[in-house]
């Protein structure tokens, strides 16, 4: 797997902690990006998708909104 995973997310988003947990139990290294303490990445986050829910994954450029299991998957190619 080739493509570079980035979730945004934030320490209390219960979304946020399975989305993580799904991405741990498929062997998926992603870089956690805590958007509660980091001022830039909320706004990287918002540019990128024009909202303020967490979690938003960023998986090779794919943007996918909230813990959708099935685009996860289909954009991992799991």
């Amino acid at each position: 797997m080739d493509k570079s995973v980035k979730v945004y997310s934030t320490p209390t988003c219960p979304w946020c902690i399975r989305t993580k947990q799904f991405l741990k139990d498929n062997n998926i290294i992603f870089q956690d990006v805590d958007v509660s303490s980091n001022h830039s990445a909320t706004e990287e986050m918002i540019q990128k998708t024009g909202q303020m829910g967490v979690p938003v994954l960023d998986i090779g450029g794919e943007i996918i909104i909230g813990f959708d299991k099935e685009k996860i998957k289909q954009a991992l190619g799991l």
